[in-house]
């Protein structure tokens, strides 16, 4: 594609490449000089303009976006109309967004000529939402550089809620306290009951139970849903605590106790047959976004959550939704 500042006589047929006002009108970048515009640039004094002229097999700005779009959009999200070189990528499920992060990089890298940019992989998204945008720089592209974007097989995906699972918290209290009813239990059970209802899942909280192996062990075999969670009286420091060691009592395996994320490292992992088990972190009491909901958004999209999966959780672990602009002791 040429491109630069051209005499009105070297200019009809190009496109304007950037806006100029005629006669107290302005025209928009990329109309399509005709004669007129080129005698209304001459009487307002003008004796050149900048263009730009795609060849004969560039294909244009609004083209090249929209096969861009197509490409990328897989289950769960949609390109919208080409505006300006740009095409919007909506969720059309309430989910979580998932792709390639190394795909992605490298239709970027691909050529200058196209950016693309997105939430980030595994964001919760809400149907209607803008996932991505597309925007190609000239107005026209090289087919070869739009082979070559199209080629790193980058592809979008917002994976559904599995609605209609459901959830039991169990909570266990030390020797000596109440047995029910309590306001931190309540509060507990509410945000819990509230984190749950924005991935399609239902609650049934249980009764209290011991701070102790056997009687927590006894409710996890108990209990007869997609999801277990324990809210315990303490928080987890070692695979032969409390709720660790109740998993295996149950009969299950403990995958990882302890999580490289800030709210939520004090999280448990286990499984009880195919049934996942959930040692919660004393942060999920709280609403703000935490370790937890990483991993429940995972399990509520049907995505295996693994002790490997956690553990590359580092990288923006640290998340700033939760208020705690650095973590606790840090005196720096």
């Amino acid at each position: 594609m040429e491109f630069g500042e051209r005499p009105l006589g070297d200019a009809e047929g190009a496109l304007l490449a950037h806006a100029v006002t005629l006669g107290g009108r302005r025209v928009a970048k990329g109309t399509r000089i005709d004669r007129t515009l080129v005698e209304a640039a001459r009487a307002e004094g003008l004796e050149r303009l900048w263009v730009a002229r795609p060849g004969p097999h560039d294909v244009p700005e609004a083209e090249a976006a929209a096969e861009l779009g197509a490409a990328l959009a897989g289950p769960g999200v949609e390109a919208r109309p080409p505006v300006h070189g740009r095409v919007n990528i909506h969720a059309t499920a309430d989910g979580l967004l998932l792709f390639d992060p190394g795909r992605l990089d490298a239709a970027n890298r691909a050529t200058e000529a196209v950016g693309i940019a997105t939430r980030p992989p595994f964001a919760p998204v809400a149907t209607g939402e803008l996932v991505a945008t597309v925007k190609v720089i000239p107005y026209a592209v090289e087919p070869e550089a739009l082979a070559a974007v199209a080629a790193a097989g980058a592809r979008l995906e917002v994976r559904p809620w599995r609605t209609g699972q459901r959830a039991c918290l169990v909570t266990t209290i030390r020797a000596g306290e109440h047995t029910g009813g309590g306001k931190l239990e309540a509060k507990t059970a509410a945000v819990t009951r509230e984190r749950l209802a924005r991935l399609g899942m239902a609650l049934d909280v249980a009764a209290p139970v011991p701070h102790a192996i056997a009687p927590l062990a006894a409710a996890l075999a108990a209990a007869e849903v997609d999801l277990v969670l324990v809210a315990g009286a303490t928080a987890t420091a070692d695979r032969a605590d409390v709720i660790p060691a109740a998993i295996t009592t149950a009969g299950g395996v403990v995958e990882r106790v302890g999580m490289p994320v800030d709210p939520g490292n004090l999280l448990v992992l286990g499984r009880i047959a195919e049934r996942p088990v959930v040692g919660l972190p004393g942060c999920a009491r709280s609403p703000k976004r935490n370790g937890l909901d990483l991993v429940l958004e995972r399990l509520a999209a049907g995505l295996p959550v693994t002790s490997e999966l956690i553990a590359g959780m580092g990288v923006g672990g640290l998340l700033e939704e939760s208020g705690r602009p650095v973590p606790w002791g840090w005196n720096g």
